[in-house]
């Protein structure tokens, strides 16, 4: 089968491994409750494998839940990361605004530095000249030194204006020193506080980008898991479809079983029923190798209860391949190869079609269960050109089934025949070689 139901058979191990098991003690032909136990233990595998079909349901369920959650994370974190971004422009901007502004208030701060540093001077020589002529008292000689009554209030007049302008100077000279100071902080704060808020946001940035890179990594992850969860659950609803069509083969065989115990009794019965169904046992054998090879390449139908499935030559063998690149790679069947036209497949043995469809790693393939002295045994014919029997047909050993090609994974035209002692198991398939004639 695929590769990837190899993941799905160690899982199952535990489960279904011991359902099989068994199966090398024969019974009584006449028993049905073995064939019976065979069914449960199919219809038991089949219960087991709707189990983890519907687990692969769930899972597939929650990891594309996961997946819309991640969608929308990402969705978020990206408006969010636009609005960032919207935000680090204006505050960008501002930063520029602001720079401007300090340029322009660092010219301003120049012109009353200049301003302060002329007043410095004056102020120092005034207090020079205080110094020099006794300060106050010069203001007392002017004003006494006045000729008259309007020349004292005049003086008086000028000197209170040039005391009311020095502590004028002195006022302007302080709020100058003030603004300055105060302008320089505030420009310098503004800018640092405009600067750290850009830096906060540029690492909100990163951070963000960081989440969204993780989220896609997620995401990356959770559809691997998926793809995986789907190929199994195609995997374990391609063997349930399998084990669904062994149960209904296994049933007929049931039927005929029953049916082949009564006729023994009413053999049993006379001996003159018996020399007649011995005669139209011969009979029916008689008509049944003769009718095995339309063609007239087909393989010769042997005595015993399995006969050669077709006529060639054993292009592989059962058990590891040697020279395949796989390693650890395993052949569960043998190959038969015939490049002749129209190349016949028979049927191993008499038996019922438990399945006939096309697979994709076996082609066009058909499955036929058997009863052969009570105990259960299966073959698998693969890579046909075209099956000539539909599920649920009953064939007889050495008639004809299909044509030999080499659809599904196959090179050349062959035959991949299989052999399982019980129903098919994946992975289980005995070496037929000493059990049916090749």
């Amino acid at each position: 089968m695929k590769k990837s139901l190899v993941t799905l058979a160690v899982s199952l191990t535990v489960g279904i491994g011991s359902l099989f098991g068994g199966y090398t003690v024969k019974t009584e032909a006449s028993s049905i409750q073995s064939l019976k136990q065979k069914k449960n233990e199919i219809r038991a595998q089949r219960s087991n494998m709707s189990a983890h079909i519907n687990q692969a349901d769930q899972k597939i369920a929650k990891l594309q839940n996961q997946q819309a959650n991640v969608e929308k994370d990402i969705e978020l974190i990206g408006l969010a990361i636009d609005d960032t971004n919207q935000k680090i422009s204006t505050k960008t901007n501002e930063i520029s605004d602001t720079k401007t502004e300090i340029q322009k208030l660092q010219a301003e701060i120049a012109v009353l530095k200049e301003r302060i540093k002329k007043r410095n001077a004056m102020l120092k020589d005034r207090a020079r000249n205080y110094q020099e002529n006794g300060g106050m008292v010069n203001y007392l000689d002017v004003l006494m030194g006045s000729q008259s009554f309007n020349d004292f209030v005049d003086r008086a007049n000028a000197v209170a204006t040039i005391m009311e302008a020095d502590q004028e100077i002195l006022k302007q000279h302080e709020a100058d020193k003030e603004a300055v100071e105060k302008n320089q902080n505030k420009v310098e704060t503004d800018l640092s506080n405009l600067q750290g808020m850009l830096s906060d946001l540029e690492s909100m940035k990163e951070k963000m980008n960081g989440q969204v890179a993780e989220q896609k990594k997620l995401m990356v992850s959770l559809q691997k898991q998926e793809k995986e969860t789907q190929d199994d659950k195609l995997s374990m609803e391609e063997q349930n479809s399998i084990l669904a069509a062994q149960e209904v083969a296994i049933q007929k065989v049931i039927k005929m079983e029953q049916n082949r115990q009564a006729e023994a009794a009413r053999k049993a019965a006379a001996a003159e029923a018996a020399r007649r169904a011995a005669e139209a046992a011969a009979a029916h054998s008689s008509s049944r190798n003769g009718s095995s090879d339309q063609s007239g390449n087909g393989p010769v139908v042997s005595s015993g209860n399995f006969t050669r499935p077709a006529a060639g030559v054993i292009s592989s063998g059962y058990g590891p391949r040697v020279l395949s690149s796989v390693a650890g790679d395993f052949h569960y069947g043998v190959d038969i190869a015939n490049h002749g036209d129209n190349v016949p497949i028979v049927a191993a043995a008499d038996g019922v079609v438990a399945v006939s469809h096309y697979s994709q790693s076996y082609g066009n393939v058909v499955y036929i269960t058997h009863s052969i002295n009570g105990e259960i045994f299966t073959t698998v014919y693969a890579h046909m050109r075209m099956s000539m029997v539909s599920a649920g047909a009953i064939v007889s050993k050495g008639q004809q089934i299909g044509i030999m090609g080499s659809t599904g994974e196959a090179i050349g035209q062959h035959l991949h025949f299989e052999l399982y002692r019980g129903p098919w198991r994946y992975h289980s398939a005995i070496n037929p070689v000493g059990i049916v004639p090749l």
